[in-house]
């Protein structure tokens, strides 16, 4: 398999996780609700987990209670959404050109290093148990994977 080729295969890889992430902001209270109808409280795995279990019940109800008296703040959602998925959009850059754009590669790299101190810092902030803002740092941790693995490949592709 030559570098372009698994370049391109893991950027799309980066790609759909950023177009994935996006689309799923904007169905966000459905999507709690579901959670909250198979973990949340009063379910088979309160027992297991009452923590996660309560703490989902705790948001589905925030998001319910905020979005039928304030929907213009979901609107904020809608924008990260926004975000995400222009995310992906400058990611075709490095697919058309891997060294011209390997300055897309470096930036994507800082914005994973920069989920895991966001997270952490601005969930305690607002109240974000650590389990959540632990889960949040996954992103950036996995998301380095396959940039730090295509920049490789761009330094062998440029050599």
């Amino acid at each position: 398999m030559t570098a372009k080729t698994k370049i391109n295969i893991w950027l799309y890889i980066f790609i759909i996780g950023l177009v994935i992430s996006g689309v799923t902001a904007f169905p966000l209270e459905w999507e709690l609700g579901v959670l909250d109808r198979y973990l949340g409280q009063g379910t088979a795995i309160e027992n297991t987990f009452p923590e996660l279990s309560a703490c989902i019940t705790k948001v589905y109800g925030g998001l319910d209670d905020t979005n039928a008296k304030y929907p213009f703040i979901a609107y904020g959602t809608d924008w990260l959404a926004f975000a995400h998925l222009i995310l992906a959009v400058l990611f075709i850059g490095p697919l058309r050109d891997p060294v011209k754009n390997i300055w897309v590669i470096d930036f994507g790299i800082i914005a994973c290093v920069l989920v895991v101190p966001f997270a952490l810092i601005c969930g305690g902030f607002r109240d974000i148990p650590l389990f959540w803002r632990l889960l949040d740092c996954l992103f950036g941790i996995i998301g380095i994977v396959p940039l730090l693995i295509v920049k490789g490949e761009i330094k062998k592709l440029a050599s």
